[in-house]
């Protein structure tokens, strides 16, 4: 059984992730999500490309993601997993990353890479959520941290 299919759901299309969160391109980072158990964990996937804007200063010559950018993949997975979890009442509402902590990035992540963003909840207060994410390619972890973030009314522009 592979990852993909280990919980026998359709994955949420990018057409749907960017109903549920307002990124678009450079800045939307999940292609993806594979794997959903509604309040609890999500899987989402990055397909890394070398047509990536970042890829032209980070690093000339030797292309690496920014490990903030794996961290936004993992607050972005997180905010798709709040809003699909709460459904209706999160329409019209944003999740705002809050905070970072215990951040490590363990192995680079170079163009040609999947990531699969693994995000677990930790506890959810009120609007207020906690994730433990962990991106792995092939299996193997190449970055980790908690993330908080918190359910809020949009702002008008």
């Amino acid at each position: 059984m592979t990852e993909e299919t280990k919980n026998n759901i359709e994955p949420i299309d990018v057409v749907r992730i960017m109903e549920m969160i307002p990124h678009r391109y450079p800045i939307l980072l999940v292609d993806r999500v594979i794997d959903f158990v509604p309040g609890e964990s999500a899987v989402g996937l990055k397909n890394v490309t070398m047509n990536e804007p970042h890829f032209n200063g980070h690093f000339p010559g030797m292309p690496v993601m920014p490990g903030v950018l794996i961290v936004e993949a993992m607050a972005q997975t997180s905010a798709i997993l709040v809003v699909q979890t709460l459904g209706e009442e999160a329409e019209g509402k944003v999740v705002y990353f809050m905070s970072i902590d215990n951040a490590k990035f363990r192995k680079p992540v170079v163009p040609g890479d999947s990531v699969h963003i693994h995000v677990e909840k930790i506890q959810s207060r009120g609007k207020v959520w906690k994730f433990q994410g962990v991106a792995k390619v092939d299996g193997k972890v190449c970055a980790e941290a908690v993330i908080t973030a918190m359910l809020t009314d949009q702002e008008a522009g």
